[in-house]
């Protein structure tokens, strides 16, 4: 069977907030001047928003410009934050509120909103289809197609009803060409074509290592006496602060007496014996947080690593026949904690430049004008007065990085005239196993804290078992031969879905590595800290994945 093609002005890859900003740009501006755009978004997830999580606290500041009467729309952004609370947790039962005099000025919220990105990102897909976008979810892009030139030339979806033999199947349904003139890469944090596109191009030259965090996240019902719709908590400290690694903890209530809360950490980690999954476990008995908690229901489940090395980190968006937009660049603002406004933004640059370049009879060049459109919005500037803020959390820790950045956002507006940097990639720093504490953590109470494989359940997780598997490794023997003597094998504890296993035959003592793919809720994290960057992620078939409600 042959595959299919199609032609478009434009193919988008991925319906997140980054890629369906940019399509529901080109649908206005093709609305407002008569020019005809042919735009198509494919999307991995069973639907548009199904592999979406986020905190999420949103700065509307994007929205605002895109659809500036999206709450006459009835857009899913109802929750105003209605207070601010900061506590450095110094213990299991400790917690030291932070005056609101000390708090760096990006932590603070007023005029922002807490919402659900994946009902954001459902309701921006149907205001793109209002448009005339064409959005196809179910379908992975996982090739991408070039030129004789070497410009990008669009992109494959990948193929249905192929065993795990990588025989075809009775089911077996090839993958459909995508030709554009041009190709945005709006695939979320650490991409799989992006990464692809970065290595081809060369973009990450002059660039810092992007840097990442893994954000794990639980959505409760919870007892109505103690809901406070609209009260935004942020946490530092413990539990992070005994193994010494950066990162924080979030806890928003949203509305219908539910809470989204989670804690990121911060891969830049260097004990291998960490877990983030029981750091978020363990991190809910703080007596600050658990009393949010008691007497509620836990409902959702996901994790999801973020990029956050900020304006230090950002690759070239540039290159023949295409774009990288959004967190596939690294966009977030990580100062705010915060992503979704720059991403946006980032698309609708993107959507203003590519119409011009269409309106002009062009395609497959670069769109070099890209660059200097980015660095003249708010977003660059934006990302420019905080630079320094993930650095300094590096350098510092969290205690010192916040009072510098203070000093550096607060008093300063961040033009201190030095520019921080952290040169070493997050998988390079790990520790040796026997060099580095081991974390006893407690067994699960049912109530509060869970076990990972009862929470993956609540990610609604599936993939079709009879498939390749999408995890693959460069080198097999690197497990068992390099990672588990050195690092005691850092993927049974770094992945929060119980994908990677050490397993010990009882009769004869041999090990072998286990990969349960089907565990996947595809946060990325493995192929980020697997200190020998052995492990590749790689889409598997459409559909496949979690599939998050109101998350």
């Amino acid at each position: 069977m042959e595959r299919e093609s199609m032609e478009v002005d434009v193919v988008i890859v991925g319906a997140g907030p980054s890629g369906l900003a940019t399509a529901c740009r080109l649908g206005q501006i093709a609305q407002e001047t008569g020019q005809e755009i042919s735009v198509v978004v494919v999307e991995k997830g069973s639907e548009v928003g199904a592999h979406i999580l986020s905190g999420a606290v949103l700065e509307p500041r994007a929205l605002n410009e895109l659809f500036p009467n999206w709450e006459e729309m009835g857009a899913p952004v109802n929750t105003k934050v209605t207070g601010d609370e900061i506590y450095y947790l110094t213990g299991a039962e400790k917690a030291q509120k932070v005056p609101n005099l000390f708090v760096p000025k990006t932590m603070h919220n007023e005029g922002n909103y807490i919402i659900s990105l994946g009902n954001l990102c459902r309701w921006l897909g149907e205001q793109a289809e209002g448009l005339g976008i064409e959005i196809f979810p179910g379908f992975a892009a996982n090739e991408i197609l070039y030129n004789e030139d070497g410009s990008v030339k669009g992109i494959a979806t990948g193929d249905f009803g192929i065993g795990h033999d990588g025989e075809k199947k009775d089911s077996y349904m090839p993958g459909m060409e995508l030709h554009a003139k041009y190709t945005i890469f709006s695939e979320g944090c650490r991409g799989q074509l992006g990464k692809e596109l970065q290595e081809k191009y060369n973009l990450r030259e002059g660039a810092d290592p992007q840097h990442y965090g893994i954000g794990i996240k639980e959505l409760w019902d919870i007892d109505p006496a103690k809901h406070q719709e609209g009260l935004v908590v942020h946490t530092a400290g413990w539990p992070l602060s005994e193994s010494g690694s950066p990162g924080g903890a979030f806890l928003y209530h949203i509305e219908n007496n539910q809470v989204a809360l989670g804690l990121i950490t911060d891969l830049a980690y260097s004990n291998p014996h960490v877990s983030p999954f029981d750091e978020m476990q363990r991190w809910k008995t703080n007596p600050e947080i658990k009393k949010h908690l008691e007497g509620g229901k836990r409902v959702s489940y996901g994790a999801r690593a973020i990029a956050k090395g900020g304006l230090q980190s950002l690759p070239k968006m540039t290159f023949p026949g295409g774009l990288l937009v959004g967190c596939n660049a690294g966009t977030l603002n990580f100062a705010k904690i915060k992503g979704t406004h720059t991403a946006m933004k980032s698309g609708m640059i993107a959507a203003e430049i590519l119409a011009e370049a269409l309106k002009g009879g062009r395609g497959s060049d670069e769109l070099t004008e890209y660059k200097a459109a980015f660095e003249g919005s708010w977003v660059y500037e934006e990302l420019h007065a905080q630079r320094n803020f993930g650095p300094a959390q590096h350098k510092f820790g969290n205690f010192i990085g916040s009072a510098f950045a203070f000093v550096d956002i607060n008093l300063f507006n961040g033009k201190l005239p030095i520019t921080m940097h952290d040169t070493t990639p997050d998988h390079a720093t790990l520790k040796p196993a026997d060099q580095s504490k081991k974390i006893d953590y407690p067994k699960p109470d049912g109530k509060i804290t869970f076990a990972k494989l009862d929470s993956v359940f609540l990610s609604n997780t599936n993939h079709e078992e009879d498939q390749p598997c999408h995890l693959t490794l460069k080198d097999p023997s690197v497990p068992l031969q390099v990672n588990l003597p050195k690092w005691d094998e850092p993927a049974q504890r770094y992945c929060p879905a119980g994908v990677y296993e050490v397993v010990e035959d009882e009769n004869t003592g041999d090990k072998r590595f286990q990969i349960n793919a089907q565990n996947c809720v595809h946060c990325k994290t493995c192929d980020i800290k697997d200190p020998t960057q052995n492990i590749n992620w790689v889409a598997p078939e459409g559909t496949g994945g979690p599939n998050y409600p109101n998350m």
